[in-house]
Order: structure tokens, then C-alpha cells, then sequence
């Protein structure tokens, strides 16, 4: 994988090498222009006293006077501090300042001798392995009318010539390195420069990534660059205020599903779980607290709401079923599904809006229970005293015995229906009342209520030879009101009487039980099962259908108990064991009791 730079090692090294190859072009070309230059000078003055030597020389050469030639070299050398030697076109040597001419080479291969012979001025630039120097000679031709008569070449050393050059080019070396250094600083700065704004920009995209969109970029002095930090300073507060618009319509919709009483459940295309609100967690108990993918058949086992979703999936419209979930204690919703799609309105799931109907559907039941107990709880009477007034009718009322006896069933089954009416209408008061806050309660000795309900009780309780019991303290006070309460007792011991035995005993509790008044009515008699316990206190529900006819019973009375007690804001509940009795026990709560 390529290692990424920054920038400012991309910018520097580049500045720096650009500086850099400028400074040593630079210095290259003054050391070389600098070089030349002190060469030409130095050839220059070279010729200019070659002319003054030629003329000292010349009248030696016609006719040729080697040894004063040879004489006059040494002489003028001498003083000159210059090496002068004389030649012939041939390169023979006949005159030198330093050496004698008879022990020195030909010097006609030499360059610039060469070029004197064709009448020129010739240089060049040489190490001299006589001498052990570098040298420079200059070559002037002494030219008669008709030819090159000899040569005079003029040579001196470039020692001297060489220190000052290197002293030269060590100054501009230094003080190129001075440049370079201070280049170097100054194309850091430049870098640096260039690079901070854009450093700068990459925080602020990391500030902006991590979501901290109020964080605003500085405008740099460069106007691309500011115009960038700009338009991603514009970016930054039109996320922040898309967010903010997002967030809080998410909170909007997260507050309407919370709020809603139906759950709601989002499912993908596979059926994995995409959302769901609060009211869904609390109906079905199972889901998790977090969305993760899970799958809804893996978290609910229905094979009723399996079929359901996967009827839903394949179907285009709304639909609605009510389906009933065991694993949470047989409650019953009305599910509506319908497609789930995205602002494309491609379908990308299948949305479940969840009714708990629970209660409604057993509300219908009793409903429909009632209305079937009502109807025959009515018609057995009706049906009775329609047969007896037929018979009367067709003759009965003739025979005096007979037309007495159809009278007195008659009057019977009347009074019957007149107790269930009766019965019907107080426990309409008892809701009505109790739903319009009209249950007006008192502060009223418990016992002396109790002891009316007792006296109410007695005379059947003496047909059956039982004994009734109570134990309250005589102070117990508690906020009730009298008249329906009594009832509720009256109804509780008056159902103990007509199941319990002859001679048997039912025990009245009253007490205080951590500030909350409870009481308690025990019976001896026949005792109930355990599955009629949950349905004991539902209108016209008869554990022994037969034998509460033969009792009287409108199967009324509980129910009765029952709403009373809630008009209370209390609480009943029944223990009973077959063959052993029941204990009726009624809870206040603290809010209705006062000691």
C-alpha cells in the first residue's frame, strides 16, 4: 500500500531542490564567467607586453642574432617575471628566459605556436611538465612583408591566477550556502504556509465527520483557498440544519409512536426486524431493547402471526386479522399490515400496527354472555308464567285447588323476574354512579355496619341453625358508603348461608392490615372448584346452575359485590377449597380508610 505524504514534505523538497539548482546554476555560471574572464585580462596583458618584448626583439632577427635574442629573453624575463621564448617557424627554439635553447624540444606541435606560424595570435591553456605548472602562453608572430619571420610566445604561470579564481568561488560558495540556508527557510515558510490552511481544512472535515458541524473554519489570506473554507463553512451549517431538521422530526415520529397506544412494528423484506415503537416492547414483552436484524418468527413463535406477516408480504393492501398469542398469556390483537415504502415508494418491508383488544374481545364475550343470560334467565320465567295463564285459560280457573296452586307458581317466577330487574338496575346505579364520581363516602364505624348486614342475614341463617361470627374492633373507621357497602356484605353472607351446611359456621374478620382495612368472610360449606374461581364474579355465572335456581339466586349477586367494592377503589378476591368452604376476602385501600 502507498504511504501517503503530507503536503508540506510534497511542497518543501520541491521548492528547496528548484532553489537550490537555481543557486549552483548561478554560482556555476559567475565561477565560470569569473574564470573567463581573468583569463582573457590575462591574455590581453600578455599580448599588449609581447608587442612592447617584439620590439626590443625584432631588429635581432634580421639578420638573425640568436644569442643576443637569447640574451634579451633572459634579460626581459628576468625583470618581467614573465617566461619569453623565441622560435622559429620550425619551432626550432632559439631564445629563452629560462632555459637554454640549445637543451629544449622543438616546439612546433605546440597549439599556439602552430597558430603564430599562420600569422595569428595564438593561446592556450596547459600543464607544463618542464615547469610543473599550469601555464598559459600567448603566441605573437613577427611578420615581415613576405612570411613569418619567428615566433615570440610569452607564457606565464596560473598560480596566482588559480588562487584568486578558488578564492572567488569560495566566497560564492559560501555565500550561496548562506542563500540556500536562508532559501530553505524561507520555502519552508512558503510550504507551511501553503499547507496550514489546507491542515486546517482536513480538522475541520474531521470535526464535521465526527459530527460537530458548529465548528467553522478560519478564512486564509489566499482567496482559492478562503473560497474554500468558505463554501465548506456553508456545507457545514446547511448539514447542521438538515440534521437538526432530521433529528427532530425523528423525535417528532419517535414521540407520536411513543405516544401512540397501538404498537408498531417495521419489517423488512425478510421479515428481520427494522423498528418498533415502546407500546410494541410493552404488548410483547419479548423484543429487544435495541433494533439488531433480529427475526420477528425467532423472537415471537406464532404460527398464527408467521401466516399473518407472510400473507401480509405477498399482499399489496392493507390487512387486518385478530391473532391470539399464547406465549404471553392468551391475549388477542388486531393486527393491520400494509406495505412499508421509501420516499421511491419501492416496497422495502411490511408495517404491523398492533391492537391489545384483549379486554374488548372478552368484554364482547361477556356482552354476548350476558345478553344469552339475560334472555334466559328471563324466558325461563316468562315461559313458566305463559304455560300456567294457558291452563288457567283453558279451564284450570274452574278447579279452585288448581287455578290457587298456577297462582302461587305464578306469583313466583314473578317475583323472580323482579329480583333480577331489581338486581340489573342496582348494578347499572352502582357503574353509573360509580363513573360519575357520585358514590358520596363517609366516615363510618365498620362494625356497626357489619352488624346490620349480620341482622339482615340472621332469621335464614337461623333456619339453618348456623352461626355467625364477627370480629372488629369497636373503633375501626373507614370512608365508605354505608348503604352499598352493607349490600356487599349482605350478598357475601347471605351466598354463605345458602351453601353452607346446617349448623355450620361463617366467621366475619375486620382489620387493619398495614394501614389498609381488610375483611374477611369465611364459610364452611360446599367449597368451589378452582376453574370456576376466575369467572366467580361475572353477571349470571353459576357454579351449580341447578341448585342456585333452587337457592333463588339471580346469579347477580357477586357481580354486585364486585362493582361495589370497585366503587370503593378495593379490591376482592375468593380462596375456596372443595368440600372445605370459601373465604371472601375485600382489601381497601389506604386512600379509602382513615383509623
Amino acid at each position: 500500500m502507498k504511504k501517503n505524504i503530507r503536503l508540506i514534505w510534497q511542497l518543501y523538497p520541491t521548492y528547496l531542490l528548484i532553489t537550490l539548482i537555481a543557486i549552483g546554476a548561478v554560482s556555476w555560471y559567475s565561477a565560470n564567467f569569473l574564470s573567463e574572464y581573468f583569463l582573457s585580462n590575462t591574455i590581453a596583458g600578455l599580448k599588449s607586453q609581447g608587442q612592447i618584448i617584439m620590439g626590443r626583439i625584432e631588429p635581432q632577427l634580421s639578420p638573425l642574432n640568436a644569442k643576443e635574442i637569447d640574451f634579451l629573453c633572459k634579460e626581459i624575463g628576468k625583470s618581467a617575471n614573465i617566461r619569453i621564448t623565441v622560435l622559429l617557424p620550425n619551432g626550432k627554439v632559439i631564445g629563452d628566459s629560462n632555459i637554454n635553447p640549445a637543451d629544449m624540444d622543438n616546439h612546433a606541435d605546440r597549439p599556439e605556436v602552430k597558430t603564430a606560424v599562420f600569422g595569428q595570435v595564438g593561446s592556450s591553456l596547459r600543464y607544463s611538465r618542464t615547469l610543473d605548472k599550469r601555464m598559459m602562453y600567448v603566441a605573437l608572430p613577427f611578420i615581415s612583408p613576405e612570411r613569418v619571420e619567428a615566433v615570440l610566445r610569452i607564457s606565464i604561470s596560473l598560480m596566482e591566477v588559480d588562487e584568486e579564481l578558488g578564492s572567488i568561488q569560495s566566497r560564492i560558495a559560501f555565500g550561496g550556502f548562506f542563500i540556500a540556508l536562508f532559501a530553505s527557510l524561507v520555502c519552508f515558510y512558503v510550504s507551511r504556509r501553503i499547507s496550514r490552511p489546507i491542515e486546517e481544512m482536513r480538522r475541520g472535515a474531521e470535526h464535521f465527520a465526527k459530527g460537530d458541524l458548529s465548528y467553522r473554519l478560519s478564512s486564509p489570506q489566499t482567496t482559492e483557498i478562503a473560497d474554500l473554507a468558505e463554501a465548506m463553512n456553508l456545507m457545514a451549517k446547511r448539514l447542521e440544519s438538515r440534521v437538526e431538521a432530521e433529528v427532530n422530526q425523528r423525535n417528532e415520529i419517535e414521540a407520536i409512536l411513543s405516544s401512540m397506544a397501538e404498537g408498531v412494528i417495521a419489517l423488512d423484506m425478510d421479515e428481520h426486524i427494522l423498528s418498533f415503537n415502546q407500546t410494541a416492547t410493552n404488548m410483547l414483552e419479548n423484543l429487544p431493547t435495541s433494533v439488531n436484524k433480529q427475526n420477528l418468527q425467532e423472537i415471537i413463535r406464532s404460527s398464527d402471526l408467521q401466516q399473518f406477516v407472510e400473507k401480509a408480504r405477498k399482499s399489496n393492501t392493507l390487512i387486518k386479522e385478530d391473532i391470539c398469542l399464547h406465549h404471553i398469556g392468551e391475549r388477542i390483537f388486531n393486527i393491520n399490515a400494509s406495505p412499508l415504502r421509501n420516499t421511491k415508494k419501492k416496497r422495502i418491508g411490511t408495517l404491523l400496527v398492533l391492537n391489545d383488544v384483549t379486554q374488548l374481545r372478552r368484554l364482547e364475550r361477556m356482552r354476548q354472555d350476558f345478553v344469552a343470560n339475560v334472555s334466559h334467565e328471563i324466558r325461563t320465567p316468562l315461559t313458566a308464567i305463559k304455560g300456567f295463564v294457558e291452563t288457567l285459560q283453558s279451564g284450570a280457573k274452574d278447579n279452585p285447588d288448581e287455578a290457587v296452586r298456577f297462582l302461587s307458581i305464578i306469583e313466583k317466577h314473578v317475583n323472580r323476574l323482579e329480583a333480577i330487574i331489581n338486581d340489573l338496575l342496582q348494578l347499572s346505579r352502582i357503574e353509573k354512579e360509580n363513573e360519575e364520581n357520585q358514590i358520596h363516602l363517609r366516615k363510618i364505624h365498620l362494625k356497626s355496619v357489619a352488624a346490620s348486614a349480620i341482622k339482615i342475614c340472621r332469621s335464614k341463617a337461623q333456619a339453618k341453625q348456623i352461626e355467625i361470627q364477627l370480629k372488629c374492633d369497636d373503633s375501626l373507621e373507614a370512608l365508605i358508603e354505608p348503604v352499598l357497602f352493607e349490600q356487599a356484605l349482605v350478598n357475601l353472607i347471605d351466598n354463605a348461608i345458602k351453601y353452607s351446611s346446617e349448623k355450620g359456621v361463617i366467621q366475619i374478620n375486620i382489620s387493619k392490615i398495614d394501614s389498609n382495612i381488610s375483611f374477611m368472610i369465611k364459610d364452611n360449606g360446599l367449597g368451589i372448584s378452582k376453574k370456576h374461581l376466575p369467572r366467580l364474579f361475572e353477571r349470571f355465572y353459576r357454579v351449580d346452575k341447578a341448585r342456585s335456581r333452587e337457592q333463588g339466586g339471580t346469579g347477580l349477586g357477586l357481580a354486585i359485590v364486585k362493582h361495589i367494592i370497585k366503587a370503593h377503589d378495593g379490591h376482592i378476591s375468593v380462596n375456596s377449597t372443595p368440600g372445605k368452604g370459601s373465604t371472601f376476602i375485600i382489601n381497601l385501600p389506604r386512600k379509602s380508610n382513615q383509623n
